[in-house]
């Protein structure tokens, strides 16, 4: 069975740098300003960092299987109250005569047991 995989976001904002300009604008002098990003700096960026708790992967995990349940669920064909009543119905008749079959061969073997030791 295939895994339901979901894309994984990054939260951190993305910088442009020097690097990921075009050439095109390079050439146009269109150059974005250089961000300070020494220690002096008067105010840096936060970045939230991830939760870090013990049974995370568990709680991962579980949310997933979760989702793939809830993916598979939506599938099913459901059979209709009539085909219910009528399995039902089947089932409880078949239990009743295997019953009645291994009540015979109970009775049976209880009496060639007594026979053989008496």
């Amino acid at each position: 069975m295939g895994r339901i995989q979901r894309k994984k976001t990054n939260d951190r904002p993305k910088v442009k740098s020097d690097k990921s300009q075009s050439a095109a604008e390079v050439q146009n002098g269109n150059r974005a300003p250089v961000k300070n990003t020494s220690a002096s700096a008067g105010s840096r960026q936060s970045v939230k960092a991830p939760v870090n708790y013990p049974g995370k992967k568990y709680v991962d995990v579980s949310i997933q299987f979760l989702r793939e349940v809830k993916v598979e669920l939506r599938k099913v064909t459901w059979p209709s109250r009539k085909q219910t009543i009528g399995s039902t119905i089947v089932v409880i008749i078949l239990v009743l005569i295997i019953t009645f079959i291994l009540w015979i061969a109970d009775i049976g073997l209880s009496s060639l047991i007594n026979r053989v030791i008496q």
